[in-house]
Parts: C-alpha cells; sequence; structure tokens
C-alpha cells in the first residue's frame, strides 16, 4: 500500500495535546495505526501527553526538534528518530525559530 501525502488532505489542529500554536498533519488511520507527515512552524509545540494505549515513533524530515521524554530532553535532528513506548510520555517542540519542524510519526494501538 502506498501512501501519497501530497494527496491526503491537510489537517490544522490548535493546541494540539496542549501545545502551542498549531499542527499541521496529513494522517492516514485505519483504526489500529496512525500514520502522520506533519509540520510544526516556529513557535509551534506538541503538547506533553502520555501514551497509554500506544507508542509512538517520530522520525525527523527537515527542521529541528527537541522533545520533553518523561524527566528528560533530547535533541533531534533529520535523520534521527524518537521512540516512545507505550506508559511513557512526551512532547515534540520546533527548536528553530525561523524553519518549519516536518516529521513523520507513526503510532500503532497496543
Amino acid at each position: 500500500m502506498i501512501i501519497d501525502f501530497k494527496k491526503l488532505e491537510q489537517t490544522v489542529i490548535p493546541n494540539f495535546k496542549g501545545g502551542e500554536g498549531v499542527t499541521k498533519n496529513r494522517t492516514v488511520n485505519d483504526g489500529l495505526n496512525k500514520i502522520m507527515q506533519g509540520t510544526l512552524e516556529p513557535g509551534c509545540t506538541i503538547g506533553y501527553h502520555c501514551h497509554e494505549t500506544s507508542s509512538e515513533v517520530i522520525y525527523i524530515l527537515s527542521g529541528d526538534a527537541r522533545v520533553l521524554y518523561d524527566d528528560g530532553e533530547e535533541r533531534l535532528v533529520p535523520g534521527q528518530c524518537h521512540y516512545c513506548p507505550k506508559g511513557h510520555s512526551h512532547s515534540l517542540i520546533n527548536a528553530s525559530p525561523t524553519e518549519p519542524l516536518v516529521y513523520f510519526a507513526v503510532v500503532p494501538e497496543q
């Protein structure tokens, strides 16, 4: 199955998970997995949240990211991946003052 994100409708979500600004997503959700390409403009974040019934894998396509993960912080650049296992908490922050953060994410229900 090919997913062409360019052909999917973009959803704009204000204050996603309690974050700042808007999250722009193109998503496929089959009820078992959410597969997303997302964008956070400068100053935008996805709020800190716990993955109680799922895990999440976030792969950075472009831009600079900061992730608050449990009690720590991680910095990510293009080509790097963040993994949040089920039962753990995280947030995603665009760490660049001028460039969008573009990422690919998969959230499998478990």
